[in-house]
Parts: structure tokens; sequence; C-alpha cells
């Protein structure tokens, strides 16, 4: 028996997943580890990690949050980006990080894009956890754990979440 741990231990590669990662999904630490680098979050994806994790500790989101409007599903469009509940880890991970290096960009219009998008997803995911999860219909699509994993690990409050 301890020669099968031992076995297994040997073989286990520790870029291979994270520690965030299910069985069915493919994001590994390495891409995890580079988008939360610490020197490259940019304050205002702190600021609304923070509020997050803050009302969700606070309220639980025991009351629905109101869907996104048709502005602001116009916004998401205009990037190509799919609504949250509609989008899987990997495709979130590059999300964030496009995110990240828009927020840090000399263009005004895009850093005010990035912020706004964020703040969408925000209010995307306080929807799917006020309604316990119910729109997600498929397996394949949970980018919404990507996203409330983001604002926990970058959050100051996070720690206890």
């Amino acid at each position: 028996m301890p020669e099968d741990l031992i076995e297994k231990k040997s073989h286990f590669d520790i870029t291979s997943k994270s520690a965030f990662s299910r069985n069915d999904e493919v994001f590994t630490s390495r891409s995890y580890a580079a988008l939360l680098a610490k020197n490259i979050i940019p304050y205002s994806h702190r600021k609304i990690a923070d509020n997050y994790v803050i009302i969700k500790k606070i309220f639980h989101f025991q009351a629905v949050m109101p869907r996104i409007s048709n502005t602001e599903k116009a916004l998401l469009a205009k990037y190509d980006f799919n609504t949250l509940e509609y989008t899987t880890v990997k495709q979130m991970s590059e999300e964030l990080a496009l995110m990240q290096k828009w927020s840090l960009s000399n263009d005004e219009n895009l850093k005010k894009d990035s912020d706004t998008i964020l703040e969408i997803r925000t209010k995307e995911l306080k929807f799917i956890v006020a309604t316990s999860y119910a729109n997600i219909s498929n397996e394949l699509y949970r980018g919404y754990l990507a996203l409330e994993n983001y604002f926990i690990e970058i959050s100051k409050y996070g720690e206890t979440a």
C-alpha cells in the first residue's frame, strides 16, 4: 500500500492542474500563477474583488440580483465575449488576462471598457450565485468558478472566504 502512494506521488505533475480545477477542467497552475502575478493585478480589479468578497461574506447573495442589460451584453459582444453562464474556465482565464492588460494600457477607452466589463462580470456572477447556479445547464461552462476564485485570490479579504 505505501508503495502505491509513493508511486502516485512520484508521477504527480504539479503543473498539470490548478488546485482550483475540477477533474474535467483544463486549467494549469502555471497559467493561474501567471494570471495572479501580484505585480500585474490592476487596482480596479482588487477593488472590485474586495467589494465582491465583502458582500458575499455579509449577505451571501440571498436576494436575486438583476440580470445584465442589453447595453452591457452589447459591450461584451463588442469584444466577442460570451455571457458568464456560457463561458468556460479557459475562456475566463484568457479574458481576465486580457482585462488585466487592458487596465494597464495607455488607451483610456480600453481601460474604461476593461473596468466596465469586470463590473458586468461581477453582476453576472452575483446573479449566478444568488440563483444557486440554476441557469448553468452544462458542466462545460464553469467560467463563473474561475472568476470567483480570481476575486477571492486577489482580494485582501479573500483568505477566509
